[in-house]
């Protein structure tokens, strides 16, 4: 039987302000209030697991490298925050991405294969895991995967302790 539950956050819209295909550091603008809802989920013994489609990648805006300089440096501001998020898992494919993205993916939302990968890593009771997410897809996402409670916000609205 799992022993952990998860905070799962999707990036673009609930960690930081959506503002189209954002990976550079200078563009990123985290959501008001997510560090206060991080450090509330640890308290209360969540892990924090981001679920990001990353189309970006697919489309060539750009490349997994600087996916991965910018989500270091979203890691990073939370361990500072004193709200370390324990793992992300991204989908760089997109059916009308290029060359080895353009592919139908299971992970990509809503499609429920990066929650359900997070919960074999982390053996996460997904019957108690929180799911917040701006888009639709995100919701259909965690639905599929049996979640106990997905909370739709607006991009750079964030949720509150209220929801934990």
């Amino acid at each position: 039987m799992a022993k952990n539950k998860a905070l799962f956050l999707d990036r673009d819209g609930v960690i930081n302000v959506d503002k189209h295909h954002v990976y550079k550091i200078e563009d990123c603008e985290f959501v008001p209030g997510i560090f206060d809802l991080c450090r509330q989920a640890k308290q209360k013994g969540y892990l924090l697991v981001v679920v990001t489609n990353q189309a970006g990648i697919a489309k060539g805006i750009y490349t997994e490298e600087e996916y991965f300089l910018f989500r270091d440096y979203v890691h990073a501001e939370f361990a500072r925050q004193n709200c370390p998020i324990d793992a992300e898992y991204y989908c760089p494919y997109h059916p009308q991405g290029k060359g080895p993205y353009a592919k139908v993916s299971d992970w990509r939302k809503p499609a429920p294969g990066m929650i359900l990968q997070a919960a074999q890593d982390w053996d996460i009771d997904l019957a108690q895991s929180i799911l917040i997410g701006d888009k639709e897809s995100d919701i259909q996402a965690g639905q599929a995967a049996g979640l106990k409670r997905c909370i739709l916000v607006k991009n750079g609205q964030h949720a509150t302790v209220k929801h934990l």
